[in-house]
């Protein structure tokens, strides 16, 4: 990068930075909606996350007005993508489950499986309710 003024080192480290805190951000999300969270709470606590980064930029950068409203644009169509993302594995992480799911029934004596089956219901329920 020495040929690179300092303004566009600037700019690739601030998109690095961000990238990568905004990759934490949605796996931290993720964690946190798998464990009982409303899709709606869940969406909220992304926005949420997505301006806290956005303003920690801005205060450690000094970004200025135009730089802050690109951040916006950036961490929004960043959010939108990772979402997009996930929507397109989801059918694979849905056969993986059923497959640990059939494996887990071999296992389970009769008097267990209705158990289990009640659990998976209760599971699925709030799964649902995550959005996922």
């Amino acid at each position: 990068m020495n040929g690179i003024p300092t303004q566009r080192k600037a700019a690739a480290w601030v998109a690095l930075v961000f990238l990568l805190g905004g990759g934490l951000g949605v796996v931290a999300g993720i964690s946190v909606g798998r464990h009982g969270t409303a899709a709606a709470a869940s969406a909220d606590m992304r926005e949420a996350r997505r301006a806290q980064i956005v303003e920690r930029f801005n205060q450690e950068l000094q970004l200025s007005a135009a730089q802050r409203a690109s951040l916006e644009v950036i961490s929004k169509d960043m959010q939108a993508e990772f979402k997009a993302l996930h929507e397109q594995i989801k059918p694979q992480m849905n056969e993986v489950r059923e497959k640990a799911h059939s494996r887990i029934r071999e296992i389970l004596t009769p008097e267990q499986k209705p158990k289990f089956e009640e659990l998976l219901k209760r599971l699925d329920e709030e799964r649902k309710r995550r959005g996922y």
